[in-house]
């Protein structure tokens, strides 16, 4: 029997907290130890990792212009040092940060990870309908490769899906399979457009917020504010899914709803961030976007700080 957990990103939690990038659960940074697990923020729970070299398989659900799904895939083509780019600072240099996750859970022989751009599966007939549910999301993962793959779900701006907008932006999780008689895991992730539905909860800086100060939009970088919004959530999505793949990883609080990597640095983008400010960011003179990372095929991101636990703080690329 398959099994799978849901890491949702509570947006209910980020009411409260509206300042903040809208797409991820807030809590207050606390010490680092790497000698005693008990006084670090992210405690490691004594599970597998993500390992190896691992497909990033995309499953678009719905309709994408072929432009909207350039700008994901070639955030998945950025995040391998095989595709870095001259530009820093780069896709490729804030995917590292994560490896100290790795050291910290294996010091005397650490693992990697290296992620590359799988298969793309289209779905542009609605398959499943326009409404979907959880199990909906975990069956259209199954479509992507069943081993060594997280395999990413991305539904459309006119696709609507339990909880998104109203307590998530995406999630997070893995399903069991069997493969040749063996049992398997994969992960998977969900993200949502959120151009049309809910902007101002899960494409903030991109949007006007909800909640909080009004301050302006960002430009977003590749001149689409609910695919901008997209790459923000898969990346800190992402991050989880490396460092706590089967919900035994690296977290704190509840495994069903855990602080992650990314999770743990809400709204940081940049040095100097802080309520209702993503932090000082680089911006591009043609577009007018704001971006921290330089990606493939000469393009910029937005990514979220990765909470450093050899320095307890959060790590953003600016």
């Amino acid at each position: 029997m398959g099994s799978h957990r849901f890491f949702n990103v509570n947006l209910q939690i980020l009411a409260l907290f509206s300042v903040f990038n809208l797409c991820f659960a807030a809590r207050i940074l606390s010490s680092t130890s790497v000698q005693d697990q008990q006084d670090q923020l992210l405690r490691y729970h004594n599970g597998a990792l993500l390992q190896g070299t691992i497909s990033v398989n995309l499953i678009w659900y719905g309709n994408f212009k072929p432009s909207q799904r350039a700008i994901v895939s070639d955030f998945i083509a950025s995040l391998s040092d095989s595709a870095a780019t001259s530009s820093n600072p780069s896709v490729a240099t804030w995917w590292n940060g994560i490896d100290k996750y790795y050291h910290l859970a294996n010091p005397k022989n650490p693992s990697s990870l290296s992620l590359r751009l799988g298969k793309q599966i289209l779905d542009d007939k609605y398959s499943l309908g326009k409404s979907l549910k959880g199990e909906q999301i975990v069956q259209l993962a199954s479509k992507g490769e069943q081993k060594n793959a997280i395999n990413v779900v991305l539904t459309a701006s006119d696709v609507t899906v339990a909880g998104f907008c109203v307590n998530r932006c995406g999630t997070h999780g893995s399903k069991s399979s069997i493969v040749k008689g063996k049992n398997q895991k994969f992960a998977y992730i969900w993200v949502g457009n959120s151009e049309t539905q809910c902007p101002g909860y899960c494409a903030w800086p991109f949007h006007q917020p909800i909640y909080g100060p009004q301050n302006p939009p960002l430009g977003s970088p590749n001149n689409d504010v609910g695919m901008d919004g997209v790459v923000t959530v898969l990346s800190g999505l992402l991050a989880g899914t490396a460092t706590n793949p089967f919900g035994n990883g690296f977290y704190q609080g509840p495994a069903t709803a855990p602080l992650e990597a990314a999770s743990a640095c809400p709204g940081v983008y940049g040095k100097g961030a802080y309520p209702g400010y993503a932090g000082d960011l680089l911006l591009d003179p043609t577009t007018g976007g704001s971006y921290n990372a330089h990606g493939a095929s000469g393009r910029k991101y937005l990514l979220p700080a990765i909470y450093d636990p050899s320095t307890s703080q959060c790590s953003p690329l600016v």
